[in-house]
């Protein structure tokens, strides 16, 4: 009998508690979209060649800039005139590689897009001039003259810049020896094309400026024309 009454007190104290469990708990979760990404590369440009010197052209990633143009009061249109399209060229922009050595009386620049030598001294009345000489180089070629000694705290340039500077007799004369190491440094390069549009809405090609940023964070423009020039600038703050 009593073991009757100890079955019956356990049922009811389960039946208790299960009229008394505790609700689950209920997660909300909110499930997004799924979202392709689609990365689009930097277009191929090209970097625009330099008349009269030979491996003038190389590829390199480089992306149009289009010309910002300033919003305008809305005006009516004149029926009589019909809309042009601007045709002169828009700066070509990109990154590319630089190899730079700094030299007594001017500088090196190795541009990995059209494998050349560019070298910005000066001339006998001081007047900044630009060359253009293709880097010959080719790896297992001697790196340096070892019969060469430089001055105290100066250096003989080395591989291609050295190749050019042993072999050029007008290049070491107004260069002198350089006064630091060869360096290198992916930086900004822009093309800005020279000439105009004539009456007929035809662009007239004209030289061009080559824009390069240093490691310093001035700004070389190599000037293209029949006396190719040079100078450095400080970017504007």
């Amino acid at each position: 009998m009593r073991f009757c009454l100890f079955i019956g007190a356990v049922l009811l104290i389960v039946l208790v508690a299960a009229c008394q469990t505790v609700p689950p708990i209920t997660y909300i979760m909110e499930v997004t979209r799924e979202v392709t990404v689609v990365v689009t590369p930097n277009g191929m440009g090209t970097l625009p060649a330099i008349a009269g010197t030979p491996n003038a052209t190389g590829t390199f990633l480089a992306q149009n800039t289009p010309t910002a143009t300033a919003s305008e009061p809305t005006q009516t249109p004149t029926p009589t005139l019909s809309p042009t399209v601007d045709v002169f060229p828009t700066p070509v922009v990109g990154q590319i590689f630089v190899a730079e050595q700094t030299f007594e009386a001017g500088h090196l620049f190795w541009l990995q897009p059209v494998g050349q030598i560019w070298v910005a001294t000066t001339d006998e009345n001081g007047n900044n001039i630009w060359s253009v000489y293709a880097d010959t180089f080719q790896e297992g070629q001697p790196e340096n003259n070892p019969t060469l000694t430089p001055p105290a705290g100066l250096y003989q340039p080395e591989r291609g810049f050295g190749k050019l500077w042993r072999e050029t007799a007008e290049v070491q004369a107004l260069l002198g020896w350089a006064v630091e190491p060869e360096f290198g440094y992916i930086t900004r390069y822009e093309y800005r094309a020279g000439g105009s549009v004539d009456a007929n809405n035809r662009y007239v090609s004209g030289p061009g400026r080559h824009v390069v940023t240093l490691l310093t964070g001035e700004i070389i423009v190599f000037i293209e024309g029949e006396n190719r020039t040079w100078e450095i600038t400080t970017p504007e703050s």
